[in-house]
């Protein structure tokens, strides 16, 4: 009788003990789920070629440092939305002191816009071939409305730069429409349009890669509707810098001149994925990055 007492009390503390280490593990896998939920940042992307290589290479960056990041692909008034509703936490591409200037209004009291800018030397502006001899202002497009059939080549329905030449329509009272598209639509359209050396006019910016592959010149700006030189700023949303201090102060630091950022979108579009191109500039920009991160 004792033998099976003993028994018996056997059985139920290893019942007792399985049921305590099950809910330490189930604890552990609540606590390590709340760790990766802490340590996962929703990026906003939107398509256009220089977004995608900087998302792409701050994807790199944070994750070598344990951070977890999802890209959200959308328009950028989507992603001002979405930053408000602290549905996003970053942005990393905000133009100003012109291009998004309605966000900054709209948005100013929901979301976070830095002062510190990454990219100081942006332009904004219509372009055509630079084989268009006779056409070097946005004045002269209404003497050569039919050469165009009256269309500008635009890109992203919602983008800033859309919003301002629409201004720039109104401005200078041309007889064109603006057609949406999308950013490799547009550049498509442009380069078989030099291929063929027909006439085009669309709206660009720099930085941007295909000043390095075709031959393009902004259209003098004598309203300077598009503004002079712009600023390139990231958005987050509010909390962000209690949530993830490192990293806001990371973003801070950021800084990138011509070169660096020509390159970076170079590897990011020649490589098979847009992850290995700025995987391979992170590792050749070490030095760099380190003063981003106080390292």
């Amino acid at each position: 009788m004792k033998h099976k007492l003993n028994k018996s009390v056997l059985v139920i503390a290893s019942i007792v003990i399985l049921g305590l280490l099950a809910a330490c593990g189930s604890e552990d896998s609540t606590n390590n789920n709340e760790e990766v939920n802490s340590k996962t940042i929703e990026m906003g992307q939107i398509s256009w070629a220089e977004n995608i290589a900087v998302t792409n290479m701050w994807k790199v960056i944070l994750e070598e440092e344990g951070y977890k990041v999802n890209f959200n692909l959308l328009d950028m008034g989507t992603t001002m939305a979405a930053l408000a509703n602290n549905e996003l936490d970053v942005s990393l591409e905000v133009w100003l002191p012109v291009q998004d200037a309605s966000y900054l209004e709209q948005y100013n009291e929901q979301v976070n816009f830095s002062e510190e800018t990454w990219y100081d030397n942006a332009k904004v502006g219509l372009v055509v071939p630079e084989y268009m001899d006779e056409i070097n202002s946005i004045e002269d497009l209404n003497k050569h409305h039919d050469l165009f059939e009256g269309a500008i080549v635009g890109f992203d329905p919602g983008a800033g730069t859309m919003e301002v030449t629409e201004d720039v329509i109104t401005e200078y009272e041309l007889n064109y429409e603006l057609l949406p598209s999308s950013e490799p639509a547009m550049v498509t359209e442009i380069k078989e349009a030099i291929e063929a050396e027909e006439p085009i006019v669309s709206p660009l910016w720099n930085p941007h890669r295909i000043f390095s592959e075709v031959d393009l010149k902004y259209l003098e700006d004598p309203k300077e509707v598009y503004g002079g030189v712009e600023k390139i700023h990231h958005a987050t949303r509010q909390g962000f810098e209690e949530d993830f201090s490192e990293v806001d102060r990371w973003l801070k630091n950021w800084k990138m001149d011509d070169e660096q950022i020509g390159t970076l979108m170079s590897y990011v579009a020649d490589a098979e994925e847009p992850i290995e191109g700025a995987k391979k500039w992170v590792e050749e920009n070490e030095a760099v990055i380190n003063e981003w991160v106080n390292k």
